[in-house]
């Protein structure tokens, strides 16, 4: 298990930054059972919810809900603190397919997120990942997705 990541460190790890960036720390990663495959690795990070989010000016103003687009975009955010090895090359790691997605309850200003991404499945390029975002250790939201990876392109 590595250790607690904290925003910072989430910044330097993914390329997501604000209004995008939507994990404020990661709690733990999880290796897998048989590296150097991912299957196994397992992540959990943390969103805080609050009402100074851009998105709630417009969903919606009389009732505050967090977008589930944007829960899910979460889920796929821990997914890539799942994969990332602090040993690989920079790397894109892009929601390629999201299967299964359920909303079961909204998520509101005040809520903490604990979202939990797991890799199923590991293809090399290709990633499947079992996510879920909870608050209060009732589940809100899961999905499956499948990741596509990239190395990144230098632009020299």
């Amino acid at each position: 298990m590595s250790s607690t990541m904290s925003t910072l460190d989430v910044i330097k790890a993914i390329p997501h930054r604000f209004p995008f960036l939507l994990i404020d720390k990661v709690l733990e990663v999880h290796e897998g059972p048989n590296p150097p495959s991912r299957v196994g690795r397992k992540a959990v990070a943390v969103k805080n919810v609050t009402i100074n989010e851009q998105f709630f000016q417009g969903h919606f103003p009389e009732y505050p809900v967090m977008p589930g687009v944007l829960v899910v975009e979460a889920m796929a955010q821990a997914g890539c603190m799942a994969f990332r090895r602090e040993t690989d090359p920079e790397m894109n790691v892009l929601i390629a397919s999201i299967k299964e997605a359920r909303f079961r309850k909204p998520v509101v200003p005040g809520d903490t997120l604990r979202l939990t991404a797991e890799i199923t499945k590991d293809r090399g390029q290709m990633v499947v990942l079992k996510c879920m975002a909870e608050v209060e250790g009732h589940v809100v939201a899961e999905a499956e997705m499948l990741a596509s990876i990239t190395l990144k392109k230098s632009h020299s």
